[in-house]
């Protein structure tokens, strides 16, 4: 019965054997493991600093007119791709035109007065140059006149000559000099001309600058009736809709842009000792948990996020409790995660900073 019963036992202790085996093996494996992370911590995880207050950014412009106008034409859907330049919204252009009809018209007015302006000042040069020559002529009729003047005196003292002949000869000598007076007069008379068309002529000088930078803002009024894509990019938030009257500066329309985007990560003050701009940077976003992202710190603002807030904390007060505060990191995303795509402006992503 003994030796039956220790032969019945050898197979319990047989079957036991692989298990213990099994048990240390996989205490072996787990210790391994756990020696293997807790290396891998020591050598790289501790430089490690993540947060999930992570989100996605990009320059999303809101597009307003710069004038005023009923909406002629939508020329884009919600959610469709533009490029550059293109056409978005076209508004009532008209009232517009017919203004820059009229600058026109003034521009063509103004230029008119300035050529007439030129043409009185050519005549007016014609007459400064006929009243010099007046006064040559006047000036040779009066040494004429003094020398008659001269010569019948002497023969009237002589009895040569009649009392009459030199008074007639005194008489033309004055009257001579009298013409010469007057073509002077004439002369100075039409220079005094000369420079009032020279002022008229800057006043329409003035008034053409004037009436050109009126037909400039015509066109620039005109050009703004047409609301156009600055950049690539995908619409988004339509607001005008066909014969909606669209005031100057109301937001008609967004546009998202097609690549630049960014990843805003908000670190705890207490991640930021040994960050840096130019370190690594593991993204994982919620949209694709397993797609591979990666960027490299650009910047660090310069303040908390609360500092920047409608209503800073006000901390001078009897209670108080700290609160630890998180700085906005701007990352840089590279490769083709900076395009529209996978990534959109305002989706949460999880980001990752090797510090080493």
């Amino acid at each position: 019965m003994s030796g039956a019963a220790v032969a019945g036992n050898i197979p319990t202790r047989r079957r036991t054997l692989p298990r213990r085996a099994l048990l240390w093996g996989g205490i072996v494996v787990l210790a391994a493991a756990a020696l293997a992370w807790g290396v891998n911590d020591w050598r790289y995880g501790q430089y490690i600093q993540s947060t999930d207050d992570a989100y996605v950014g990009g320059d999303v412009s809101s597009l307003a007119p710069q004038v005023s106008g009923l909406v002629a034409l939508m020329a884009v859907t919600d959610n469709q791709a533009v490029q550059k330049g293109q056409l978005l919204i076209q508004l009532d252009n008209r009232p517009y035109q017919a203004a820059l009809a009229k600058a026109k018209a003034n521009v063509q007015a103004a230029q008119a007065a300035l050529a007439n302006l030129a043409a009185q000042q050519t005549l007016q040069d014609a007459v400064i140059a006929e009243a010099r020559t007046e006064i040559t002529s006047a000036d040779a009729a009066v040494t004429l006149g003094a020398a008659n003047q001269t010569r019948y005196d002497n023969l009237a003292r002589i009895n040569a000559g009649s009392v009459q002949q030199a008074q007639t000869a005194r008489a033309t000598y004055q009257q001579n000099r009298a013409a010469a007076q007057k073509a002077r007069a004439a002369l100075a008379a039409a220079q005094a001309q000369q420079a009032v068309i020279e002022t008229e002529q800057t006043e329409a000088q003035a008034s053409l600058a004037g009436a050109q930078a009126e037909e400039q803002n015509a066109a620039l009024n005109l050009q703004y009736t047409q609301i156009r894509a600055p950049f690539d990019g995908v619409v988004g938030n339509r607001a005008a809709h066909v014969g909606d009257y669209a005031s100057a500066g109301t937001q008609l329309i967004s546009l998202v842009p097609a690549a630049g985007l960014w990843v805003d990560a908000n670190f705890k003050e207490d991640q930021l000792a040994h960050m840096h701009p130019g370190q690594e940077v593991q993204i994982s976003a919620d949209i694709s948990p397993g797609t591979k992202i990666t960027g490299i710190v650009q910047s660090l603002s310069p303040a908390s996020g609360a500092v920047f807030s409608l209503l800073p904390a006000e901390n001078a007060t009897g209670n108080f409790t700290k609160i630890v505060q998180r700085v906005p990191v701007r990352i840089q995303l590279t490769g083709n995660a900076a395009t529209l795509g996978l990534l959109r402006p305002g989706l949460s992503v999880t980001a990752a900073v090797n510090t080493k």
